[in-house]
C-alpha cells in the first residue's frame, strides 16, 4: 500500500512516500498519522511528487501547507499527478 502525506487538513494534493502506478490506491494521512482517505492514482507518479485528493478546476489554487504554491492551468481530476506539467508556481522568485 502507498501512502501520502497531507502536510494541512485545507490542502488539495498530498506528497507521495512511494511511487505509485496507475490505478494504485493511495491511503492519505496528516503528519499526525491520522488517516483522512484513499484516492486511485490515474497515472504513475513518483516518490516525492503531489497527487490530488479532489478535482481542480483549472485557474483553481493548488494548496499545500495550508499554502498556495501554485494555480492549475488545466483541469486536474482526483488521483492525477499534479506537478510542472499542469500548474504554474505561485512561489517562483517570491524567496530570491
Amino acid at each position: 500500500m502507498v501512502r501520502a502525506i497531507l502536510m494541512n487538513p485545507k490542502d488539495n494534493v498530498a506528497t507521495l512516500l512511494a511511487d505509485v502506478e496507475a490505478g494504485g490506491i493511495v491511503t492519505v494521512a496528516l503528519t499526525s498519522g491520522e488517516v483522512q482517505g484513499e484516492v486511485r492514482a490515474t497515472q504513475h507518479i513518483p516518490f516525492g511528487h503531489k497527487i490530488s485528493i479532489n478535482n481542480i478546476e483549472a485557474g483553481e489554487k493548488i494548496l499545500k501547507y495550508g499554502e498556495v504554491i501554485g494555480e492549475a492551468v488545466l483541469p486536474i481530476t482526483r488521483g492525477d499527478h499534479v506537478h510542472i506539467h499542469n500548474i504554474r508556481s505561485m512561489t517562483w522568485g517570491k524567496f530570491g
